[in-house]
Formats: structure tokens, C-alpha cells, sequence
């Protein structure tokens, strides 16, 4: 049975600031010219390490006194809405702000902030009179969307989804979900990440034997590489302004394609290393509930973030979905920016939606001697590719504690 055009979730703008670009344009051009965002970077305890840093203009849309009382992950989010609203050609004052929500993915929320307080109130003796009273609004976790909310007036729902690293993905689904619902007529749904803000995220993936290092910061995130040897910490956001199909129809929007499928589960085996049966079975979920077969799907953005068990059992639960799929494709974007941690899901997928309308797909970058374990066929390496037919891409992620998010889009037709 075919869905209504209330039934049906399109995609109709996207905002996002990533590593190596700060709208969709910049961002796809420097995936499919190989420019990595990865950076030397030097944070306080820790000391020297790689993280992938963006450079937006905060005050873009902003106050300076609404960016000094609010988080970082806050203005990474009030940037990535207004311009997915901008690229969807919604004037913020003519949302209806009661019928519009916020649905943020996140993978912690204030670390940041509490690091930075207990660092100030150390040059006082620790004397807690100094500690911000901004402290608490800032560390809710709900800060990011709320922030968007105070922004941009809007009094519809809003929350964040704390989902580790399949937040972003978590994150489009919830939008959809609640336009399903019909509890909002538009969303503004996708992830952030403040991660690099925090030491603690360093020394914990130190501690773990998972952090990335290189003497080259371009080369350090290497997903699939033998000689991988962890994450690279970065920040970025990516928000996308979705509509049920029949709303996009009347206001003639550009669609970029349909959120067709999706699912989640949970691996219930360990805190930190995957379980592969269970990514394979929320792939199949996805492809299931977007009322394809795995051969329907061209492209796969895998969630490889680098490290050694991490991306072999991606690896084995994507051989085993896709078996017997000759034109299906696999490709990786952490490897151009670093993970994103929140963001990352929603970041990753961004990249790859232009290529519905040229058909040319990123690559897969600093994969010198590929790991046996990682093999998959056509895994897109070296250089783009233009591929003869794309009608449908899968977005990975997946997060610790054993919380896995797929997404499926179609062309939209």
C-alpha cells in the first residue's frame, strides 16, 4: 500500500557547520576535493592532540550578550537552523512558531560548561560564590533546542535526544516522528556536538587506548586503515527543516529527499564495543520500514570512527546485510572530519544528498593499506565516483552503551 502525501517525510533545507565548511556547498565541495578539517589542537590538562574545529560566524545570529550566556552547542544550533530555514526559503517570521519544533540529537551536554566553571572558581580558592549563575540553564539538557527556541520565538515543542553518537540520526527520526504525530506541521531536526570544548572527552578516549594520533592532524581520522589507532574529537551540526510531503508540495519547496525508513535498537552487551548482529539487524529494520530490499540501497555512509574493533564488526555486520548487493556502495565521512560526535549522524548523511541530483559520491580518505577486516566490496576509495543509478542511501550511527540509529532516504519521486 502506497503512503498519502501525509504519510511521506521530506527533507526541504539544510543548515549545517561541519569541520571543513560551513554550509552544504563549501562542505560537499571539500568532501569531493579530499579537504580534510582535522587540526592540530591544543586543549587545557590534556595538552596537544587532532580535533576537528569549526570557524562559523556565531554572531551571524546571534547577540554577543545571548552567545556569552549561552553554550557553545547552543550557537552551533541557532547557526545550523536559521540556515536550514534560509536554504528552505522560510522567513523565521513567517513560521508559525506554535506549530514548529525542535528535536536536537546530543551526546553529552554539559561537560563543557562544568569544566569551564570549575576552572574559573580554581584561580578563587574553589570558592563556590564565584560559580556561575548561568550555570544551570546551561547545563540542562535540553540547553540547545531551547536555546533555538528563545532565538527564534518558537513555542512549539522542543527537546534534545541524548542517544551518544547515533544521536543525529536520532534526532531526524524524532522530527519525523512527531510530524507523523501531527504534533508539529514543521521540524527542525538533526545534531550537535560542543565536544572539543571538553579535556575530559580527550583523556577518556586516551585512557582507552581510542584516541586518533598522527604526526600528519589531515591524516589521523583513517576508518578502515591497518594502522588506525582511534577517534578523532570534533565538533559541528547539522539541523534539517523537515515537512510532511504534502505541506512541501503546497509552498512549491525543494526537496532533497525523502526520509523514508529508520530504526533503532539497542546492543545490550557492552558499554563501549559494538555487537554486529545488532547493527545488522537495525539495517535491516530500516530497509524493512522503507519498503526496500538491501540491493535497493546504492549508497552506505558508514559510521567507522576509526578505531580497531570498532570498524571491523561495522564491517562484518554490513557484509552480512548486504550480501549478494553488486551495486550497492560504501563510503565514510569521519575520515574528512573527525566524528561529531551528536552531530554526526545528521552531519554525515548531509554530505551525501546532493548526490542524488549528480550522481557523483564522495570517497573514503587516508586508507593507505587497507585492514583485511574491513574489506568491503566497493568501498569507495582514493577518488569520488560517479555511480550509473542512486535511489536510495543508508546513513550509520552508532553510539556507546550500545544505541545504534539507521537511517534510509530515497530520491524523491
Amino acid at each position: 500500500m502506497s503512503k498519502s502525501d501525509r504519510e511521506r517525510i521530506v527533507i526541504t533545507g539544510i543548515g549545517l557547520t561541519a569541520p571543513n565548511g560551513n554550509n552544504l556547498t563549501e562542505y560537499r565541495a571539500n568532501l569531493l576535493a579530499s579537504v580534510s578539517g582535522v587540526k592540530s589542537y591544543s586543549t587545557r590538562y590534556f595538552g596537544d592532540t587532532v580535533a576537528g574545529l569549526c570557524d562559523f560566524d556565531a554572531l551571524r545570529y546571534q547577540s554577543r550578550k545571548a552567545k556569552r550566556v549561552g553554550t557553545r552547542a547552543g550557537s552551533i544550533a541557532i547557526y545550523c537552523v536559521h540556515e536550514a530555514l534560509a536554504d528552505a526559503k522560510i522567513e523565521p517570521d513567517a513560521l508559525d512558531k506554535a506549530r514548529s519544533g525542535v528535536f536536537i540529537g546530543i551526546t553529552e551536554h554539559g561537560n563543557v560548561e562544568t569544566e569551564n566553571e570549575i576552572y574559573e572558581i580554581s584561580k578563587f580558592d574553589y570558592q563556590t560564590k564565584y560559580w556561575s549563575h548561568h550555570h544551570n540553564p546551561r547545563t540542562v539538557a535540553n540547553n540547545p533546542a531551547g536555546e533555538v527556541t528563545i532565538n527564534l520565538g518558537i513555542t512549539g515543542p522542543h527537546f534534545t535526544l541524548g542517544a551518544a553518537c547515533a544521536a543525529g540520526n536520532l534526532g531526524l527520526v524524532t522530527g519525523a516522528q512527531q510530524l507523523l504525530l501531527g504534533e508539529v506541521d514543521l521540524a527542525l531536526a538533526g545534531g550537535v556536538s560542543e565536544s572539543t570544548g571538553t579535556f575530559g572527552i580527550f583523556a577518556a578516549f586516551n585512557s582507552q587506548n581510542a584516541l586518533a594520533k598522527h604526526e600528519t592532524p589531515e591524516k589521523a581520522s583513517r576508518p578502515f586503515d591497518a594502522a588506525r589507532n582511534g577517534i578523532v574529537v570534533s565538533e559541528g551540526g547539522a539541523i534539517y527543516v523537515l515537512e510532511r510531503l504534502d505541506s512541501a508540495l503546497k509552498r512549491g519547496a525543494h526537496i532533497y529527499a525523502e526520509l523514508a525508513g529508520w530504526a533503532y535498537n539497542s546492543d545490550a552487551t557492552d558499554t563501549v564495543l559494538p555487537n554486529s548482529q545488532r547493527q545488522g539487524e537495525c539495517m535491516s529494520m530500516a530497509i524493512q520500514r522503507a519498503g526496500l530490499q538491501p540491493q535497493d540501497i546504492h549508497l552506505v555512509n558508514t559510521h567507522a570512527t576509526g578505531t580497531p574493533a570498532g570498524d571491523a564488526r561495522e564491517c562484518e555486520a554490513l557484509r552480512q546485510v548486504f550480501a549478494g548487493c553488486p551495486h550497492t556502495y560504501f563510503t565514510n565521512t569521519k575520515s574528512f572530519i573527525g566524528h561529531c560526535m551528536g552531530a554526526a549522524g545528521a552531519l554525515e548523511l548531509a554530505g551525501n544528498l546532493p548526490s542524488f541530483q549528480d550522481m557523483l559520491v564522495h570517497h573514503t580518505i587516508n586508507v593507505d593499506n587497507l585492514d583485511p577486516a574491513c574489506q568491503l566490496p566497493n568501498l569507495l576509495l582514493d577518488k569520488p565516483r560517479k555511480l550509473e543509478r542512486l535511489d536510495a542511501i543508508l546513513n550509520n550511527s552508532f553510539g556507546m552503551l550500545g544505541i545504534n540509529c539507521v537511517t534510509v532516504v530515497k530520491r524523491y519521486a
